[in-house]
C-alpha cells in the first residue's frame, strides 16, 4: 500500500474512532459541554478546514481507483477471451495473474477512499442531529423548570455548529453588512430629503420671480 491510501485508511480508522465516540451515551451536561467545546474551539475549526481540502483529494483518490477498476476489468475479459487456446493460456498464466493483483489492489482502493468519503457524509450528519437533540432536549428541560438548562451553557448550544473563529467572522461580516444597508437607507433618505428642499427653493424662487414680473 502506497503512503496516501495508508493515509487514507488512518484517516478512516480516525473517523471510526470519532464516530463510536459519538455514539456513546454520555450525562446531559457532559454531552453539551463536550459539543459546545469542540463548536467553539478554533483549534478544531482549522482541523475541520483541512480535512475537507484532505476529502477532495480523496475524492480525486477515489475517481482514479474507479478509473483503474474499469480499466483492470477490461484487462481480464480480454485474458478470459483469449483462454480457450490452452497453450497460449498457459503462457499467458503470469500476465493473467498479475492482472488479478492488480485488480485486486484496485477494488481495495476503491473501496477504502470510498468508504472514508460515506463515513464522513455520516459523521456530519450525525453530529447535526446530535447537536439539534441536545438544543430539543435543552428547551424541553428548560419548560420543565430543571435547573440544569438556560445560562450560558445554553446559549453556548444554541450558537454551536458555527465552528468557532470561522462563525465569529461570519456573524461580524454579517454585522456590518447591516451597517451598510442601514447607512444606504440613511443616504436614500438625505438624498431625498435633498432633492425635496431643492425643489422647495425652486419654487419660492419662481413665484418671486412672477411676483416681481407682476409690479
Amino acid at each position: 500500500m502506497t503512503l496516501y491510501y495508508s493515509l487514507v485508511f488512518v484517516l478512516l480508522v480516525l473517523e471510526m474512532g470519532v464516530f463510536m465516540g459519538l455514539i456513546v451515551p454520555l450525562p446531559f451536561s457532559v454531552r453539551r459541554k463536550l459539543f459546545t467545546f469542540v463548536s467553539e474551539s478554533p483549534v478544531i475549526a482549522k482541523l475541520q478546514y483541512g480535512l475537507r481540502i484532505t476529502f477532495i483529494f480523496i475524492l480525486i483518490l477515489f475517481i482514479d481507483s474507479v478509473n483503474r477498476v474499469y480499466r483492470v476489468q477490461l484487462e481480464v475479459s480480454a485474458f478470459s477471451k483469449e483462454g480457450g487456446n490452452v497453450g497460449r493460456g498457459a503462457a499467458l498464466g503470469t500476465d493473467r495473474s498479475e492482472v488479478q493483483a492488480r485488480k485486486f489492489y484496485s477494488q481495495r482502493n476503491m473501496y477504502l477512499c470510498g468508504f472514508t468519503l460515506f463515513l464522513s457524509l455520516i459523521l456530519n450528519r450525525t453530529y447535526t442531529m446530535i447537536l439539534e437533540t441536545l438544543r430539543l432536549e435543552d428547551r424541553v428541560k428548560l419548560l420543565e423548570g430543571n435547573k440544569q438548562s438556560g445560562g450560558k451553557d445554553s446559549a453556548r448550544l444554541a450558537q454551536a455548529g458555527d465552528m468557532g473563529e470561522i462563525g465569529r467572522l461570519k456573524k461580524e461580516l454579517e454585522a456590518k453588512e447591516r451597517d451598510i444597508e442601514t447607512l444606504k437607507k440613511q443616504t436614500e433618505g438625505l438624498t431625498r430629503e435633498y432633492h425635496n428642499l431643492g425643489d422647495q427653493v425652486a419654487g419660492s424662487k419662481s413665484e418671486g420671480s412672477g411676483e416681481k414680473k407682476d409690479l
